[in-house]
């Protein structure tokens, strides 16, 4: 599904992850969506399958040890010890595995596949960093937040949600032990998006930054927005800030980002028919009676 540890970047290469993302989106929502529907379960239980689902299984996970990056780092280990000798390109890579150089170049794959969507959807092109240079200052956690938040926590997350769920949820690749090679890459991806930041950030593990961080982020969320407030004052100020892009934007641009949006329908679709929260029952109103209910609940308890 995704491959990511890759040392060296070209324009091909960048394109090549940006896709990669995107599969993994495509992946994960269309195994969520087999296990909410039940799908999966009655083509693993028809006898025809049955029979021929194991060699499948191992096919599709033997194939998925291609894709933890290994091969894509061999022309960086060739150009290497073509220049240096190869003893030498291996004791650079192991190097840059021990630096977490694959934690980095992960988390800034997810800046510049934000930022590319981000452009293609709403256009006003313009430079962004895709990560920080040689620091020894501590960067505060409403500052991570600020700069993190849209492009790497909230996708983080959601990919996380749709592992457990698949995790929890899913029949297949239970009987194979490569179970783990088909997600591992995906995992690694989810926590190189949502940990980098304080990983490499000096003192993060102190308790008194921990502390002031938390204070100050506090301070960042209580503080309401207004005339003269910038971003790193006020959440609110931030927040309209996030949201410029959209209020510029074209009708096509707004309406494809709605479409996109839809894709966390599944999510209800599963908690009103996978749970059994309805009785068993798969008419279509029920799906449309959630939409009227659960605004008015939230409504209440706000």
């Amino acid at each position: 599904m995704c491959s990511f540890c890759i040392f060296w970047d070209t324009d091909i290469h960048s394109s090549f992850f940006q896709v990669t993302v995107l599969t993994v989106y495509v992946f994960l929502y269309g195994r969520l969506y087999l296990v909410m529907s039940g799908l999966e379960k009655s083509i693993l239980l028809d006898p025809r399958i049955k029979e021929d689902i194991k060699p499948l299984e191992n096919a599709l996970a033997s194939q998925s040890v291609f894709q933890l990056g290994l091969l894509l780092v061999l022309p960086m280990v060739m150009e290497v010890g073509l220049e240096k000798g190869f003893r030498t390109a291996l004791g650079e890579f192991i190097i840059m595995q021990l630096q977490l150089a694959s934690v980095f170049f992960t988390f800034q794959l997810g800046t510049k596949t934000h930022y590319y969507g981000r452009t293609i959807l709403h256009g006003g092109a313009k430079y962004r960093p895709t990560g920080r240079g040689f620091v020894v200052y501590h960067a505060k956690f409403a500052d991570n937040y600020r700069m993190y938040s849209r492009s790497h926590f909230v996708k983080g997350l959601e990919l996380l949600i749709l592992l457990v769920v698949y995790l929890a949820y899913g029949k297949s690749y239970r009987s194979t032990s490569l179970y783990l090679f088909v997600t591992f890459s995906i995992w690694f991806l989810v926590a190189s998006w949502l940990f980098a930041p304080f990983i490499f950030n000096p003192s993060c593990f102190e308790w008194q930054k921990t502390v002031d961080d938390w204070t100050d982020w506090r301070k960042w969320m209580g503080n309401r927005g207004g005339i003269g407030m910038s971003v790193d004052q006020s959440w609110e100020a931030w927040w309209i800030g996030e949201q410029e892009h959209l209020r510029k934007t074209s009708i096509r641009a707004l309406v494809l980002e709605i479409l996109l949006s839809l894709r966390f329908l599944i999510y209800q679709y599963g908690i009103v028919y996978h749970l059994n929260i309805a009785r068993r029952s798969t008419s279509i109103l029920v799906l449309f009676t959630t939409y009227v209910v659960l605004p008015y609940l939230l409504n209440i308890s706000s």
